[in-house]
């Protein structure tokens, strides 16, 4: 498909105005006209094209993305919605009540405030914990909006309502609203107003009773920064942005998602067609780069998936929301406290992935599960660590029982593994399916990617690629064998051996920060170019990690290597003559595919984005 316009359905409820017809372009000859379906695929309204086909029957699988296959029907419906009177208080059940109850889905939506007349609202929420039955005596005394939240509203402002919220958009609102694909209401109040035969509207309170939320409502609204826009709502059914063009702005649309936008101010064009206030537009996956320029302000909406990646470390837990792009929605971390058990560890590791769903609405059925770096040698095919040095673990089924305290898929694998994954799927190396990456801290840590997928090995005990042997019989490694790779090329190693040269030369230059224990692993690279014994040293560190490099590249053939670690800070006076050693001693040479060395740029960020990218494999 091209990118094509939307004629909505319109709706004639009595609560309506004309807005939607006299400003906002609704062709129709409904009066009054209550909400105009912008997107739907659903029987009661389905949007058309100019030619008069649905949308429904004209797009494909290609042109919706494969984030729409997982449904057994088109995930969402967007609407325009003009309250010129209340709109009644009601409430939407959940999925699971739904489709045990309706045979039908649920229905959580968002708004977005386009208008907004002096002194409109909303009904949100109860203002405090209530009991059933003071919700039941509020409804028959009519005295139900006295429990509830009203939030006086501003044009640009969202409100995101679960399922199980109850609420009621107020007269004199204007609205975007972003739903999941379901038209089921349970109505509880409606002021006693009578349809358009006479006869008040049907209520729905004894369902109501059973779905409604009876907790204190917190109005937490979601704003975040994104290369796209302001992030405002995402659930796994619809995720929502706003979209400011002044002048020219590049929309980016993926393979995995159409868009659709919505013009809820100004003017402008989308791919050179001219867009008016109150069009909506459709977007196929896989468009790529769409230009959009003019002076409007868009609600953009597709459908991404999301996950939870966290990083194990031992001393914090950092953890984040992660969608299918690689983009972090939101991060944090929380104290480890290995030092207390694993059982502890556990439940910090719960906690704080309930704190990140929390914080960007996200219910565990809108996430595709955890994905987790931890140190040391892991089962995680079981999700057990064997052993790790670092939490003082040995045997500890942490997938199992963090997926036991949050309901979540959980899937683990060796933090270094972790980063390399991360690195192929959203960094230095995204495009490439073949890579090898080694992490130059304390110790060398390794990870293998082949074919997109990681390389573990039997019980995923392998790719310790810093304890293959460079130099037989050479230095003393924490492993317990000599000459490993990471005895000769980690932080470690070079501190090690820079304060070898300065006690074994008095002249050395490198002695002007003063004392060996001030030392760091780039004190070498600081002094190369002035100190023979630094130069030494460098020069030393180069040709043993050159050689390591080479191994794993005659054994592998990776499209790339990966470097990261504190020592990369020294980029290209650690990369140049890496490369120069290692085209020199590469098999086959030039005659094969060569392999570039390149620096990683995911950063801290590696462990956690590769943590999600764990679910994505």
């Amino acid at each position: 498909m091209e990118i094509v316009k939307l004629y909505p359905e319109c709706k004639d409820n009595i609560w309506g105005g004309v807005k939607l017809k006299e400003k906002y372009g609704k062709q129709t000859d409904k009066d009054p006209v209550a909400e105009s379906w912008e997107l739907s695929f659903h029987k009661d309204g389905p949007t058309r094209l100019e030619n008069g086909a649905t949308l429904q029957d004209t797009a494909t699988e290609q042109d919706l993305g494969k984030n729409c296959k997982d449904f057994p029907f088109f995930p969402m419906l967007a609407k325009l919605i003009d309250a010129k009177q209340d709109l009644s208080v009601q409430v939407h059940p959940s999925d699971a009540y739904a489709l045990k109850n309706e045979n039908s889905f649920g229905k959580t939506e968002m708004w977005y405030i386009v208008e907004a007349e002096k002194g409109a609202g909303i009904y949100l929420g109860f203002k405090r914990d209530v009991t059933k039955a003071e919700y039941e005596t509020a409804i028959k005394n009519h005295t139900l909006t006295d429990l509830l939240n009203f939030f006086e509203v501003q044009a640009g402002e969202c409100y995101f309502i679960p399922s199980g919220t109850i609420h009621a958009i107020g007269s004199g609102c204007l609205i975007c609203e972003i739903q999941q694909n379901s038209n089921l209401t349970y109505r509880v109040y409606d002021y006693g107003r009578k349809d358009k035969n006479g006869k008040e509207r049907e209520l729905h309170v004894e369902k109501a009773l059973k779905v409604t939320a009876l907790e204190k409502y917190e109005y937490d609204p979601l704003s975040i920064a994104t290369a796209q826009g302001e992030l405002l709502g995402i659930s796994r059914y619809f995720t929502t942005t706003a979209v400011c063009v002044s002048g020219e702005k590049s929309l980016f649309v993926d393979k995995n998602t159409f868009k659709c936008v919505t013009c809820v101010s100004g003017e402008g064009t989308i791919d050179g067609k001219k867009v008016t206030l109150g069009d909506s537009w459709f977007v196929p996956a896989g468009s790529g780069e769409v230009l959009l320029t003019g002076n409007m302000h868009l609600i953009a909406y597709e459908v991404r998936k999301y996950y939870v990646g966290i990083d194990l470390g031992g001393t914090f837990i950092k953890g984040g929301i992660v969608d299918d792009l690689g983009n972090i929605i939101y991060e944090d971390k929380a104290p480890t406290e290995s030092d207390k058990g694993a059982e502890q560890v556990a439940e910090n590791i719960a906690a704080l992935v309930k704190k990140l769903l929390a914080k960007v609405g996200l219910g565990t059925d809108d996430v595709e599960g955890i994905g987790m770096g931890v140190p040391g040698m892991i089962d995680s095919k079981n999700g057990n660590v064997i052993y790790s040095n670092n939490l003082a673990w040995k045997d500890f089924a942490i997938g199992p029982k963090v997926a036991a305290l949050t309901g979540l898929r959980v899937k683990i694998a060796n933090d270094a593994n972790v980063a390399a994954l991360g690195e192929v799927k959203f960094g230095v190396a995204k495009g490439y399916e073949n890579a090898i990456l080694l992490t130059l801290g304390t110790g060398v840590g390794g990870g293998i990617v082949v074919d997109g997928k990681l390389v573990e090995g039997n019980k995923s005990a392998g790719a310790e690629l810093g304890h293959a042997v460079i130099v037989a019989g050479g230095e003393q490694c924490t492993c317990g064998r000599k000459g490993c790779l990471e005895a000769y090329a980690s932080a470690t190693a070079i501190i090690r051996d820079t304060k070898r040269a300065m006690e074994a030369n008095p002249n050395s230059k490198m002695w002007e920060i003063g004392a060996l224990d001030k030392v760091t692993g780039k004190t070498a690279f600081d002094y190369k170019d002035v100190d023979e014994y630094a130069k030494a040293v460098v020069d030393r560190y180069i040709a043993n990690l050159a050689c390591g490099i080479t191994n794993f590249a005659n054994i592998f053939r990776p499209e790339v290597v990966i470097l990261g670690g504190g020592v990369c800070a020294q980029g290209d006076e650690l990369v140049k003559p890496l490369q120069v050693q290692l085209n020199k001693e590469l098999f086959a040479g030039e005659l094969g595919p060569q392999v570039p060395i390149v620096i990683a740029q995911l950063g801290n960020s590696a462990g956690l984005l590769g943590g999600a990218a764990l679910l994505m494999e």
